[in-house]
């Protein structure tokens, strides 16, 4: 994130991403590439595609959280990441997105987390069960949108994959806001 109003309302925060770099991200540009032109400009929008496997308020214990977090990471496998389709999230959100299949190693690899982060108080943000999270990138924040603009957005956009973007993620990436500034540590699986 670079928007300084972006990154103001994101302080004190952290998250644990996945950044895919092959088949996924390619597509993942191509899309954001074609729908960014359509939109009023000041639009917000990820920079980078990432799947986000959780958010987290922990400004004043962010080590205690590293450590938790590097640990899930070295005993997680490469985790695969499938496109399924473009979608959205509706209003009041209006989030164009990249909706990821629910592949094995992804569902495992967020349960997994979720078990290590049973035993701790840690704050988490909007933690949803497995069964009710939708694995997806971010491709445009459209929340500003009038109704019947991001309607037409949604209906120009929404499509299901034939042939669907496939990779496999070796690496997650803990990212935290602190000073206005977005900061990130790039952890190894397995």
């Amino acid at each position: 994130m670079n928007d300084p109003q972006q990154l103001a309302s994101l302080e004190g925060q952290q998250y644990l991403v996945l950044r895919p770099t092959a088949a996924v991200a390619a597509d993942y540009r191509a899309v954001q590439d074609a729908v960014l032109p359509t939109l009023p400009a000041g639009t917000t929008h990820p920079h980078t595609g990432h799947v986000t496997l959780r958010g987290f308020y922990e400004p004043e214990r962010l080590e205690d959280l590293r450590a938790v977090v590097r640990a899930w990471a070295a005993a997680q496998h490469p985790i695969e990441i499938t496109t399924d389709a473009i979608d959205t999230f509706p209003a009041p959100w209006q989030i164009v997105i990249a909706r990821l299949a629910r592949t094995a190693s992804v569902v495992s690899a967020y349960a997994a987390l979720t078990a290590v982060l049973a035993g701790t108080d840690f704050r988490r943000l909007d933690e949803r069960p497995v069964d009710d999270w939708t694995f997806h990138l971010s491709v445009v924040y459209a929340r500003t949108l009038e109704a019947d603009a991001w309607s037409a957005l949604a209906r120009s956009v929404t499509r299901e994959y034939d042939e669907r973007p496939t990779e496999v993620v070796s690496e997650a990436e803990f990212v935290w806001y602190a000073g206005g500034v977005e900061h990130h540590e790039v952890l190894p699986l397995g």
